[in-house]
């Protein structure tokens, strides 16, 4: 669970030590890795360099994957490493596994005490802990005191967008499947769904001249009253979709937040497993229901519980939220239940797997919850495999509709995907090349871990290239700050772990590297999915090791493919080389983009496209 604790105060002496899972809500730990940092635009980071003259120590010797940092900029005095508060860490080259690793506690005098860790050469998540660690771990946690600033309420920062770009029109080509028992028709234009003034109004200031595919029909299928399991990859529109027949119905019967009641009780609730992603939504939400006496509000992880439990008490129709922190504030007795009306799970296939299940299945069973019969879900996903498809009728009507937009699974043909075969330890200076000549372009690098996260972050700054990081165990004003910081383009480098590869809707995003392939193709799409949103054009290079990466080779072929891509002779070779197994799902398996229902009692509505394209052009679109 996320840190749910009330207001409270931390001194600088304290340093917060809590390793988050990847997706935000999956549990928390203390020990690990939790050391963060910023990185000033005009002093590259000396990596090579620290004095060791603080009182608490960092330090890893390992493989050349540990990293180091600091709380934030205001503790760091800008000579040789030295921290204000007694903090300082240290990197120890690529030599030997173990080491002295980490040592924490002690006061802002430097002395020592506390306990220690030692990074065990290439398994990135295994400590060796002291007898000192276990009686830290039974230490009450720093309380979060996180605030995120005031929201701007003029409307020109509201409705910022940006512009669509000019293969936006390739989207009326897509081929949309429709299964189940009488849908609906689709809708053609937004006049078409009848929304009300407000709606209209937002819209047109939105910058949304059509409707995008899973708002044609998704639109149409969510105000009759219909359940929904929808496909479409991010960026196709999904959360357009499910909240504007949404806020329609609730205009539409004059619901109105209200401060006066001490338990809250919205209308709608809306989960997604990550804090970004939950945030953004809760900003599109505030944005269709600006002007109207419909009132949204957003919680979770990593913000002060106090800061939020008062934004719910000034009323709440729309409750957005992450599993923990949803099902926190409920379980305080502070939002009720018993009139909702609409529950959207978004990135359903994640918010169903394993890690949030539990939760899914709490958050319907809580007393109050309209039975399933009694109020409508919605669930969105770019990727709804079959086993997850079983799992989610659980929470679904049986006469469910089953939305697929596109083939669900391939990738968007306006993303240039290029593949570069290097090994391990050339992979920085390629980095680097490629950075170097994009300029300021914005540029998202992928990796796997969360201090390779931190170690390529570092690098890139230390060789004058403004950078920035997000991943789990960053705090959240960093990775907000992160986010900002590669929005406005003061950082255009942005590394991330797979916690910013779902959902993010960032403009202008030019490039895309992996410079770790992930371990399934699901991710792999999903990262790349980042860049060549909205009929934009956008490009994708990916670092392919042969020792690391061929058991998902045979999946990239297929993907690009589908997409129309050139493939290397050198990755179709390794494919057949190398067949799929293990951890690494095919493609077809991994998405599953027919409804598992199909062979059994429903029929499915093919929506009509020009029959040679329906034989070559079977590109998923973003």
């Amino acid at each position: 669970m996320d840190d749910w604790e009330e207001e409270g105060t931390t001194t600088a002496a304290t340093t917060n030590l809590t390793n988050h899972n990847l997706y935000e809500d999956g549990g928390s730990r203390r020990g690990g890795d939790g050391f963060t940092y910023s990185f000033p635009s005009d002093k590259p980071l000396d990596i090579n360099n620290w004095n060791n003259t603080g009182g608490e120590m960092g330090g890893f010797r390992g493989t050349g994957r540990g990293h180091f940092g600091r709380k934030d900029s205001s503790e760091f005095n800008g000579n040789n490493g030295h921290f204000e508060n007694g903090l300082r860490g240290g990197y120890r080259g690529r030599g030997g596994r173990g080491g002295r690793g980490i040592r924490q506690g002690g006061d802002q005098d430097g002395n020592r005490g506390g306990f220690r860790g030692g990074y065990r050469g290439k398994d990135e998540e295994v400590f060796s802990q002291g007898e000192d660690t276990k009686k830290e771990s039974n230490e009450e946690k720093p309380k979060v005191t996180y605030i995120p600033p005031t929201l701007p309420e003029d409307e020109e920062s509201i409705f910022a967008h940006y512009e669509t770009g000019i293969n936006f029109d390739k989207y009326d080509d897509i081929m949309v499947e429709v299964s189940g028992v009488s849908p609906p028709q689709a809708i053609s234009t937004f006049d078409d769904a009848e929304l009300c003034e407000s709606l209209r109004k937002s819209i047109s200031k939105s910058g949304y001249i059509k409707p995008t595919p899973v708002q044609k029909h998704g639109i149409p299928i969510i105000c009759a009253g219909r359940d929904l399991m929808a496909c479409a990859q991010t960026g196709s529109g999904k959360t357009a979709a499910f909240l504007l027949p949404i806020l329609q119905k609730l205009m539409a019967d004059g619901v109105a937040a209200s401060s006066f009641s001490e338990i809250q009780e919205p209308e709608a609730v809306i989960v997604a497993p990550t804090r970004e992603l939950i945030g953004q939504i809760f900003l599109e939400a505030r944005k269709f229901s600006f002007g109207t006496c419909v009132r949204p509000v957003v919680v979770y992880g990593g913000v002060n519980t106090g800061f939020q439990l008062r934004e719910l008490s000034r009323g709440c129709n729309v409750l957005c939220g992450t599993p923990g922190r949803m099902l926190d504030v409920i379980g305080r007795g502070k939002v009720g239940l018993s009139k909702v009306r609409y529950l959207v799970l978004d990135e359903a296939d994640r918010m169903l797997d394993m890690g949030f299940e539990p939760d899914m299945r709490r958050l319907v069973g809580t007393p109050g919850m309209p039975s399933k019969e009694n109020r409508q879900t919605l669930m969105f996903s770019a990727t709804f495999p079959e086993d997850i498809q079983r799992l989610a009728r659980d929470f679904l009507r049986v006469d469910y509709l089953f939305l697929t937009v596109g083939i669900v699974g391939g990738a968007c043909t306006d993303v240039e995907q290029t593949f570069v075969k290097v090994t391990k330890f050339c992979k920085r200076e390629q980095l680097l090349d490629i950075v170097k000549s994009t300029g300021t372009e914005r540029t998202m690098v992928f990796v796997e871990t969360k201090r390779q996260a931190d170690f390529i972050a570092a690098h890139l700054c230390q060789e004058n290239v403004p950078t920035t990081s997000i991943h789990g165990d960053r705090e959240q004003r960093e990775r907000e700050k992160a986010l900002c910081d590669f929005r406005s383009g003061r950082c255009p480098v942005l590394v991330a772990t797979s916690v910013a590869a779902r959902g993010l809707d960032i403009p202008d995003v030019q490039h895309v590297i992996n410079f770790d392939l992930p371990n399934n193709i699901s991710d792999y799409v999903h990262r790349i999915g980042r860049t060549g949103r909205c009929g934009n054009i956008g490009r994708a290079v990916s670092f392919y090791d042969p020792d690391t990466d061929s058991p998902l080779a045979h999946s990239l072929v297929t993907i690009l493919a589908k997409a129309q891509q050139e493939v290397p002779s050198w990755l179709e070779e390794s494919a057949f080389s190398s067949p799929s197994i293990g951890k690494f799902n095919p493609p077809r398996k991994d998405f599953a983009a027919l409804d598992s229902r199909k062979g059994e009692l429903f029929p499915v509505n093919v929506s009509s496209r020009p029959a040679f394209q329906a034989a070559t052009d079977e590109e998923e679109w973003e």
